[in-house]
């Protein structure tokens, strides 16, 4: 019974935590700001217009970018690529279900999200695919989008060794989604 009480009133805190959390950091920075003699208003008005000029430099990139994911997939590229990575991902252990994702990800957010979902509605949330398709979601990152978006936004044209090594950590999360599950959930 205890157990129980002490695991309500915990929720309780941490819901209560939750609702307060952002207006009280809030809070924080105005008066920290208006402390330290900082014109808190004028500098956020600043900020916003500097945010609006980065939105405006970056739209190109992002409609490029948009653009080829959404070639990539209706041009059929994607699943020629999952029938030639099938062989190699069934050696590596990534289930041929969430093969998908693996490809998308790297690409596009929202097209992962879509991705997952369909997982999670084929297959169920608490399949040994649904649970790597959301270890995978939170391991890997939208490689192709966030270095086209953060490059183009500053100007540089030579990423170097950007795109193969995020390759690399990309592959190291998606083996280790796979590893963590089969460890974890059998």
């Amino acid at each position: 019974m205890k157990g129980c009480i002490r695991v309500i009133a915990m929720r309780l805190l941490i819901e209560a935590l939750s609702a307060f959390a952002v207006p009280l950091l809030v809070a924080f920075v105005l008066i920290h700001g208006y402390k330290k003699g900082v014109k808190v208003y004028e500098v956020f008005v600043e900020g916003a217009a500097e945010g609006i000029k980065t939105s405006v430099r970056i739209l190109p990139y992002l409609i490029a970018i948009l653009m080829a994911i959404g070639i990539f997939r209706s041009s059929g590229a994607m699943d020629i690529l999952l029938v030639l990575l099938r062989i190699p991902a069934g050696l590596l252990g990534i289930p041929a279900e969430v093969m998908p994702l693996v490809l998308i990800r790297p690409l596009s957010g929202s097209g992962a999200l879509g991705v997952v979902s369909e997982i999670f509605a084929t297959y169920g949330p608490d399949s040994f695919a649904g649970r790597v398709a959301g270890t995978m979601m939170g391991s890997t990152e939208t490689i192709f989008y966030t270095t086209a978006l953060y490059f183009g936004a500053v100007g540089i044209r030579d990423t170097r060794h950007v795109l193969p090594s995020a390759l690399m950590a990309d592959m190291a999360g998606v083996v280790a989604s796979v590893v963590v599950c089969r460890l974890i959930f059998g």
